[in-house]
């Protein structure tokens, strides 16, 4: 695919503009996480860990929303086989060059592939951009025959109020299309999607102060929560 026929004012989706549409933003992604993200990813990638490694079900994964393929190329150090999806094509062309492994162009709420084709899905701190939040589990259930992975921007964070202020002033605009999540409030989403389904739900959360005592718990606040439904 060529991805420079790609027209520059291409900045919608889902009828609404997007950052990730945007390459003025999409661009500098990896800095971002190279730079002020890089100990945040560190607990996230642990807590995310923690969680699906206690599936021993999972060796294959699909990662919708995997942008640069950050997470993509990180599974396999845990021992899971991943490819990605995403929506976006300034995304996907960095990929391309930084993740070996198979990659495709597509909206998770139609995920482009047969049911059961992977062990478990996984969305990282994509799935707050979505609109039908439950279709969007739906397909994640189809798809994956084990398991679903969230990593979260949680609610209970005092840096969601932080960048709700800095969008009243124009400022951060990568959250202004974004729904911020508790562990409850997902968890009354996924038990909408999949009921009449057979699951088990583990959660934890991260994003802690570095001055706190804990970087790690099983209490509702934190910057970022880790969720594991298992498929049964």
């Amino acid at each position: 695919m060529s991805f420079e026929l790609v027209k520059k004012d291409l900045t919608n989706w889902q009828n609404r503009k997007e950052w990730f549409f945007n390459r003025e933003f999409t661009d500098t992604y990896e800095q971002w996480y190279e730079g002020p993200y890089k100990r945040a990813e560190v607990w996230q990638k642990k807590v995310i860990e923690q969680l699906v490694t206690k599936d021993s079900r999972v060796k294959t994964l699909l990662e919708f929303g995997c942008g640069t393929a950050r997470f993509t190329r990180w599974w396999h150090q845990i021992g899971i086989e991943a490819s990605g999806g995403d929506i976006s094509p300034f995304m996907l062309a960095q990929a391309v060059h930084l993740f070996k492994g198979d990659l495709v162009m597509a909206d998770s709420h139609h995920m482009p592939f047969k049911d059961h084709t992977f062990d478990a899905v996984a969305f990282i701190t994509t799935f707050e951009y979505y609109r039908d939040p439950v279709k969007v589990i739906r397909e994640a259930a189809r798809v994956g025959k084990h398991g679903i992975v969230f990593g979260m921007m949680n609610r209970n964070s005092p840096k969601v109020a932080r960048r709700r202020i800095q969008q009243a002033f124009g400022k951060n605009p990568f959250y202004v299309t974004a729904t911020f999540y508790t562990p409850n409030h997902l968890i009354s989403i996924i038990d909408e999607a999949l009921k009449g389904r057979q699951y088990s739900i583990e959660w934890t959360c991260t994003g802690l102060p570095k001055w706190f005592p804990l970087q790690q718990w099983s209490v509702p606040y934190g910057d970022f929560f880790g969720l594991y439904v298992k498929l049964l």
